[in-house]
């Protein structure tokens, strides 16, 4: 049976509006930390996003242990997300935080072992060794999966950001009091940050 031209058309239109949702944007840009040796280890992520909650991942995500150092140095993550501790170091370790947002202990555990532990509160964990005082690391805990941490260099890339309103906050060990940004995505953005 053929179509008319006024069917095609309201066939071409129908599929272009289903067809034609907003992408998904990249927001990039560099970060700048005064008196630090690099800029490296910045956390950029988008803030709590009202309404809206995300699944964390089903896997656990590693932050070792080795040659008396937490690697990484600094974890971003979302809520609910669970962090293995292996101990791939030659000594014992005894990871712990004395919190604010989510004090805990592991206990000492020997080489080859790996300790779990579910991070359920949003902020900045401080996780030290009781063991070694000269291990540091922080765990960065977000309500939304879009973060990302900088390197060397400063750049950092947040891809997969739906269109919208958003607040972007900045966290480094050295300032943590980096106000908020407002920002609009409709496409691929730059935004650059100097925390002094």
């Amino acid at each position: 049976m053929a179509m008319k031209y006024g069917q095609k058309l309201l066939i071409v239109v129908v599929l272009i509006c289903a067809t034609g949702t907003a992408e998904a944007a990249t927001l990039s840009g560099k970060v700048s930390v005064r008196n630090a040796r690099d800029n490296a280890n910045a956390v950029v992520y988008i803030d709590k996003i009202p309404g809206k909650t995300f699944p964390p991942p089903r896997d656990p995500l590693p932050l070792d242990q080795r040659d008396l150092k937490f690697i990484p140095h600094v974890l971003p993550l979302l809520v609910g997300t669970k962090v293995a501790f292996p101990n791939s170091d030659v000594v014992r370790h005894h990871v712990f935080s004395p919190g604010p947002t989510q004090k805990f202990s592991l206990g000492t555990y020997r080489v080859g072992e790996t300790k779990y532990l579910v991070f359920n509160s949003p902020g900045v964990v401080d996780l030290l060794c009781n063991i070694h005082a000269e291990m540091s690391a922080f765990v960065v805990v977000t309500e939304t999966p879009y973060y990302a941490v900088t390197d060397s260099q400063g750049n950092y890339s947040i891809e997969n950001l739906p269109p919208g309103r958003y607040l972007v906050r900045v966290w480094h060990e050295r300032n943590s009091k980096f106000p908020p940004r407002e920002i609009e995505v409709t496409g691929d953005l730059k935004e650059n940050f100097e925390l002094k």
